[in-house]
């Protein structure tokens, strides 16, 4: 997945790529981001075949605490 300017276009705005062994150490991860920013949320993950680990992106907010 491309990341582009609408993604990161001001400060506070970031993009965060996850690699997890496990789809549930992935959605660990992306719930507790959850609990300090305003973030995408619990995203798909994905894997690769032949490539250890599971991946997952989350979009978040830094400058606006949790909803």
């Amino acid at each position: 997945m491309k990341i582009d300017a609408q993604h990161i276009d001001e400060p506070g705005l970031v993009v965060l790529d996850i690699t997890a062994a496990d789809e549930e150490t992935a959605h660990a991860v992306m719930a507790a981001l959850e609990q300090w920013w305003a973030t995408s949320g619990l995203t798909p993950v994905r894997s690769e075949p032949g490539v250890l680990g599971v991946r997952a992106r989350v979009y978040a907010d830094i400058r606006r605490p949790a909803p």
